[in-house]
């Protein structure tokens, strides 16, 4: 992988920053893995509700951080992780969008220029802490929160140096897994950190953004011509990770269509509808979201407007029995 920089150690893979808790699920530890020379993905299994990836580059005088963790616990345990591989002070952190698993972490990188979209300061700002938690079990120890917006914004690009690598943050320019959906893009590595664009494993989320705009935004990935992709959720993969997501938000759009034709709501048509090789995904119930937000571009919404978004996380809980969602965070 090269030489090492000074102050730079390996990782030693495994994290060992993990305290126990009450609500400790079988899951295996995070793990870091170096995915280029200095350039690291912080993997999280399984992958499902508010358990993200993340990554950093290992400067020489400084970290840049992409992404943070949805409770206190994960995120201090990342942080952990990145001293296990260098003592150089943390600068910069980087959110690709607003989701709470990929921001509420934000507040415990203090000493670090947070640099994101500028929908992502305008979402955090308005959302504080989310109502919407409640969604999910009641054992999540989610910790302290402190809502804690990038301050550093942009509208289109950004461009962050580790050292003398270059890292394009690039927002999508329209809706897609939200509406303000940015990716880092490392050209010199082919490498790419696609924030929630892109699942591996699990089932792709767009009650926030769009489908159409989703599918539009796998298109620009695609055009990069990736060798290496770290996704939102999931295993490191290839670009071959693009085709499963976008069959399956057609499935999405096929299955509105028929349901919204019937006269049935999003709930009725997802309990009607047979997952067929999407039923292996993680969180099947994601698809009531999904509906709710095909439906609305099937209504001739634009891409990405706002909508019920309460509701639709209410029949989420619905078609999962009533019982709140897992997380296992």
């Amino acid at each position: 992988m090269g030489r090492e920089a000074p102050g730079v150690r390996r990782g030693t893979g495994t994290v060992p920053g993990m305290s126990s808790t009450a609500h400790d699920p079988p899951l295996p530890p995070p793990r870091v893995e170096e995915v280029s020379d200095g350039v690291y993905a912080y993997l999280q299994p399984d992958g499902s509700w508010w358990i993200n990836n993340a990554g950093f580059l290992a400067g020489r005088r400084g970290v840049v951080v992409i992404d943070a963790c949805s409770t206190e616990r994960r995120t201090r345990a990342f942080r952990a992780a990145i001293g296990e591989v260098t003592d150089r002070p943390i600068t910069t952190l980087v959110n690709t969008h607003h989701h709470g698993d990929h921001t509420f972490g934000n507040w415990l990188f203090p000493e670090a220029t947070i640099v994101g979209h500028e929908g992502v300061r305008d979402q955090i700002l308005a959302e504080g802490v989310p109502a919407y938690r409640s969604a999910w079990s009641s054992e999540v120890d989610w910790g302290r929160h402190e809502p804690a917006p990038p301050f550093l914004t942009f509208t289109d690009r950004v461009t962050v140096h580790s050292d003398d690598l270059r890292c394009e943050v690039r927002h999508v320019g329209h809706a897609a897994h939200t509406t303000s959906d940015s990716y880092v893009w490392i050209p010199e590595r082919r490498l790419l950190f696609a924030g929630d664009l892109v699942f591996n494993g699990g089932t792709p989320f767009v009650l926030m953004g769009s489908l159409e705009g989703a599918l539009r935004a796998l298109g620009q990935l695609r055009e990069l011509g990736a060798e290496t992709v770290v996704p939102g959720h999931g295993e490191v993969c290839g670009p071959w990770a693009y085709e499963p997501v976008e069959r399956y938000l057609r499935f999405v759009q096929e299955t509105a269509a028929r349901g919204r034709e019937a006269g049935l709501t999003p709930l009725e048509t997802a309990r009607e509808t047979d997952l067929g090789e999407w039923a292996g995904l993680l969180d099947a119930e994601r698809l009531v979201g999904n509906l709710h937000r095909a439906y609305a571009e099937l209504d001739g919404r634009p891409l990405g407007a706002p909508i019920d978004v309460a509701a639709a996380v209410r029949d989420m809980v619905a078609y999962n029995g009533g019982r709140p969602l897992s997380c296992l965070a």
